[in-house]
This record gives C-alpha cells, sequence and structure tokens, in this order.
C-alpha cells in the first residue's frame, strides 16, 4: 500500500482520528496538471484534506466536493472525492507564481470555501464558511466549527523537492465527541499545540500511524482500518456525451454548422474526447426526439 489513511479512535471512543500519507497522489496531480510549485502545494493540501474526508463519509454511493474560491491569483480549487478515498481535482491557474510556495493564503486570497456532500437525497447539503486565512487547513478548521459545529484539528503539509517534485505529503484530521470530556479536551490541546508540524513529521519520514502515536499517544490509539486512497477520474466517453446533450439544440447546431471536430476536455485529468460533426449529429437527433416524445406526452394528457 503507497498512499492510505489509517482510520482511528482514543481516549475510549472521545477522540476519532484520520491520518494519511498521499505524497504519490499529489505527485500525479502536478504532473497531469503541470502545477508551479505553489499550485502544487495548494492543490495537494486539498487533495489530501480530501481523501481524508472521503475516508468519513460512510455510504458507498457518497461524493465529496470542496470548492475554494478567493480573490488571489490562484482563482480557485476543486476537489471531488468518494468514499473509497479516490479523489480528483483542478486549479484554475495551475501556472501561479508565488516568492514562497509553501504560503498559500499568498495565492488564494480572501474568498470562500464550500462543502458539496451528495448523500443521495433530492439536494445535496451545501455548507459555506468564509476563508479565514487562506491556509487550507486553518480555513477547514474553522469550516468544522462554523458549519457543522465539530470541534475539529486539520493538518495538512506538503513538501517539494528543489520545487519541482513533491517530496512528502500528508495530513490528518483529529475529532472531539460530542460527550468529549474536558480534562480530555483540555489535555488534547495543550498536546496539539506542543506537537510538531505535520510537514515537519513528513519531512522525518514519520508514518500516518507514527503520526498519531504522537499526538494521541497519551489518550491510547485505537487503529481501526487502513484503506488506500489515490488520485482517480471517473471521467468517459458516456459521461462527455451527456454533457454535450444536456447544452440544448442550439448550442448543437452550431457546433454542427461550424464543421469541425470539437474537443472536450476533463478538468479533473485532463483527457481529452473528441467528437465529429457526425457524431454531434446523431447527439442532435437524440435532443429532437426527446422533446417530440415530451411533446406527446404533454398532448395525450
Amino acid at each position: 500500500m503507497s498512499d492510505y489513511i489509517v482510520r482511528a479512535t482514543a481516549a475510549d471512543g472521545q477522540i476519532r482520528a484520520y491520518a494519511a500519507t498521499t505524497r504519490e497522489l499529489c505527485a500525479h496531480a502536478h504532473k497531469i496538471h503541470n502545477t508551479s510549485p505553489a499550485a502544487t502545494v495548494a492543490l495537494g493540501r486539498l487533495l489530501t484534506a480530501g481523501s481524508l474526508m472521503g475516508s468519513m463519509m460512510k455510504n458507498d454511493d457518497e461524493v465529496l466536493t470542496l470548492q475554494i474560491k478567493g480573490d488571489g491569483p490562484i482563482g480557485g480549487l476543486t476537489v471531488t472525492a468518494n468514499s473509497k478515498a479516490d479523489v480528483k481535482g483542478f486549479v484554475f491557474e495551475p501556472q501561479v507564481k508565488s516568492e514562497n510556495p509553501l504560503e498559500t493564503e499568498k495565492v488564494i486570497g480572501n474568498g470562500n470555501l464550500s462543502i458539496i456532500k451528495d448523500i443521495g437525497l433530492k439536494e445535496p447539503y451545501v455548507g459555506t464558511s468564509p476563508l479565514v486565512t487562506g491556509e487550507i487547513a486553518e480555513d477547514l478548521t474553522y469550516y468544522y466549527a462554523f458549519s457543522e459545529q465539530i470541534p475539529t484539528s486539520v493538518a495538512l503539509g506538503l513538501t517539494l523537492k528543489e520545487e519541482t517534485e513533491v517530496n512528502q505529503a500528508g495530513g490528518f484530521i483529529i475529532q472531539l465527541m460530542p460527550y468529549t470530556s474536558d480534562e480530555i479536551i483540555d489535555q488534547l490541546e495543550k498536546k496539539l499545540s506542543q506537537a510538531e508540524s505535520v510537514t515537519s513529521l513528513l519531512e522525518k519520514g514519520q508514518t500516518p500511524e507514527e503520526i498519531l502515536e504522537i499526538i494521541l499517544g497519551d489518550f491510547g490509539v485505537n487503529i481501526i482500518d487502513r484503506l488506500p486512497t489515490q488520485f482517480k477520474c471517473d471521467c468517459s466517453r458516456e459521461r462527455v456525451t451527456k454533457a454535450l446533450i444536456s447544452v440544448g439544440e442550439k448550442d448543437l447546431q452550431e457546433m454542427i454548422d461550424d464543421g469541425k471536430t470539437i474537443e472536450v476536455n476533463c478538468d479533473f485529468c485532463g483527457k481529452h474526447y473528441y467528437f465529429t460533426p457526425e457524431e454531434l449529429q446523431i447527439l442532435l437527433q437524440l435532443v429532437t426526439k426527446k422533446k417530440m416524445q415530451k411533446f406527446k406526452v404533454v398532448d395525450a394528457e
């Protein structure tokens, strides 16, 4: 298992914790998006958060999307994760420059963080909170307190090798249960304030298990399980076809009249899909046929 997540509890279930190593998935994202050092750090941290939060979901069909929109030069970032901890993501401005790539607040700026949870209901749950610092871990910590009222500590780290390669990446999320005693809360807050940064721990080669032991060892860590995490895009020609059909007759006709093969690119993985005018004509016929069938149903009523 290369990139993976450890799920654990501590203090007899009063604390739940998740820790991950994500170097390979962050390196893959850097490769396919050709990101600058600053964009690599920002996207890598949000991907790590997505993998951790994905592993926290209970049902197989749940999907989580994290969106950051700021007024800084990076524009924004989007990451999507499922309960298997498969993640994908992209950054609006992949070539953004920064004197210190590790300081994400300088490229993100002021804005909002949105968490969209699709749990199979008619409408997804959307929680939004302001960006308090532009440092992704701190903004997520604030989100949990502001939108979900869950005392949470989020730490995300990514280091670069010669500013071109991902050296180490990972992080953790620690949450308190509603019945956590004041004594445990005080002890944990003290421990977190004294602990080395997750970036330093990753640089030393600490595993997710070791990181949890360093922070929660005094509370009795109970490892529940481990699961792999990876960058995985689920785009397909079928999905792109459905998206083209959804644009409607007018836009499809304009594409056909242009007489050129169109190219549709996946924002998440960069894969290219091509459709000839003849293929677009078939899609237009499907749209027209569906529209006519709808009218027939209305007339019958």
